[in-house]
């Protein structure tokens, strides 16, 4: 969904005439908005799902799960109000037939700019819900450990090429391709073959 959001739904945005080309893609920003916080949304709602589960190996964890999904709506929210912002200086300038052209442009620099600030947090902070998730399916075995381990390897990937986006040292987008794919195969597999069965027996791992 990611990539439907911001490389295709919200190219207008990175165009460098963002502030006529947003106007005339006004219903194709709503839907990103509102698929973005879908997303979100989404998230929650997965990890409302698995709290009772994860709770069994690890309240903390389980706990933590929901709070980082909770904090990752929230940023997404800030993010796509960002987008909206945008879209209505785009609005705005287009009735006004381009009249104070220079103001406009220096207004659309900082809205621009923040939505950056919020796009690339949003990004940051949702490193964190999908790190602990892996993590605690790596603990409690409820899917092969290989996949767990592949799945927090791409996340710390994503985490640190967001990191260094954000200082202005971008090393390579193609360290987001690993977690779009551990993503999408997670997904599949829980399909086919659901979760493993927790071990009779077995102690918390943490209380």
């Amino acid at each position: 969904m990611g990539v439907t959001m911001y490389q295709f739904l919200q190219r207008p945005l990175f165009m460098d005439n963002f502030l006529t080309a947003a106007s005339s893609s006004t219903n194709q920003l709503i839907v990103s908005t509102l698929l973005g916080i879908l997303s979100g949304a989404t998230a929650v709602i997965i990890a409302i799902l698995l709290l009772p589960i994860f709770k069994r190996h690890s309240a903390n964890l389980a706990y933590s799960y929901f709070a980082f999904c909770i904090l990752y709506f929230v940023a997404i929210v800030i993010d796509n109000i960002s987008v909206l912002s945008l879209l209505e200086l785009s609005k705005e300038y287009v009735n006004n037939g381009g009249e104070n052209a220079d103001s406009y442009k220096i207004l659309g620099a900082i809205l621009y700019g923040r939505h950056w600030w919020t796009h690339y947090m949003a990004l940051l902070i949702s490193c964190f819900p999908v790190f602990v998730l892996y993590f605690t399916l790596f603990l409690s075995k409820l899917v092969p450990r290989t996949i767990s381990i592949l799945g927090m390897l791409a996340v710390i990937l994503m985490f640190t090429e967001e990191l260094f986006s954000i200082f202005g040292h971008s090393i390579s987008m193609n360290m987001l391709l690993p977690i779009g794919l551990i993503q999408l195969f997670l997904p599949i597999w829980l399909i086919s073959k659901g979760l493993n069965s927790p071990v009779e027996n077995s102690s918390q791992l943490e209380e």
